[in-house]
């Protein structure tokens, strides 16, 4: 009985080393970051013809910081491998101008059946005409304000990017026919709840999760309005619009990620059986 506090402190030490670990960009994951989240969307307003419909999300790379060249060959590696219909891009991608080229050739390599769209974040009011032009050099479509008719068969779903979803309060989508399926794509997740969107789903990042957290309990700089209720996950708005926010891919000011992974996301659209 002597040696026993002794051996729960070692196996204290020990769980806590493996959190720390895995909690962070994780060195030796194939996917490059630290974790892959797998989200399931049911919808009786989703045309047939896109059922099972795989969408890839990643956003805040901040590139290079935790998430390095390394990390992102295998990011890249393992968006082909999965094979997502779609892959949408969050915002703030690069830390250093002279890596903006390097970060858009690579993710444009990704070559998904209904292509790569985009929207800014707000570390791209300094560069933002830089990545815009390296984006359409390597195949990648930025919406600002802009929506895009994705077709399959006869069937359509419409994706709109949010310009600046710090400054727009309200969401005008001309062109989209009411009743049809759509996917929003805003950086930050406070503009689905501002907006009252009626999107199908919204895609967001800007909150990093906290980037370090206390064991999930407490998080000191949640970087929303809102609190928890779109800090990281998938939560529902005020209107009902499905919110999922990635706790990205890269770090920002402080180089640490504690008790909150980087992730990529993959969300599979299903139709509800009515």
């Amino acid at each position: 009985m002597k040696g026993f506090p002794l051996r729960r402190l070692k196996v204290i030490m020990v769980s806590a080393a493996v959190m720390l670990l895995t909690s962070s960009c994780a060195t030796l994951s194939p996917s490059g970051v630290g974790r892959v989240r797998e989200y399931v969307l049911e919808s009786d307003g989703l045309p047939s013809a896109f059922d099972g419909y795989r969408v890839a999300f990643i956003s805040d790379i901040h590139y290079p910081s935790l998430f390095t060249q390394r990390r992102l060959v295998r990011l890249v590696e393992h968006l082909k491998d999965s094979s997502p219909d779609l892959l949408l891009l969050g915002g703030d991608y690069v830390t250093h101008n002279d890596s903006i080229d390097a970060l858009f050739t690579a993710l444009g390599s990704v070559g998904t059946s209904f292509g790569c769209y985009a929207v800014l974040g707000n570390h791209e009011h300094r560069n933002g005409d830089a990545i815009a032009a390296s984006m359409q050099r390597h195949g990648i479509v930025l919406l600002a304000d802009e929506t895009v008719e994705l077709q399959r068969d006869t069937s359509s779903i419409y994706i709109h990017g949010v310009r600046d979803s710090f400054a727009v309060d309200s969401l005008a989508l001309p062109g989209v026919p009411d009743g049809c399926f759509l996917i929003l794509l805003a950086h930050t997740p406070d503009y689905a709840e501002r907006s009252s969107t009626d999107a199908d789903i919204v895609f967001s990042g800007h909150t990093h999760g906290g980037q370090v957290s206390l064991f999930g309990l407490w998080t000191p700089v949640k970087n929303t309005a809102f609190g928890n209720s779109f800090l990281r996950g998938r939560n529902m708005t005020s209107s009902g619009a499905v919110v999922i926010t990635t706790s990205g891919v890269g770090t920002s000011r402080r180089k640490v990620r504690f008790c909150v992974p980087s992730e990529i996301v993959f969300v599979t659209l299903k139709r509800r059986a009515r």
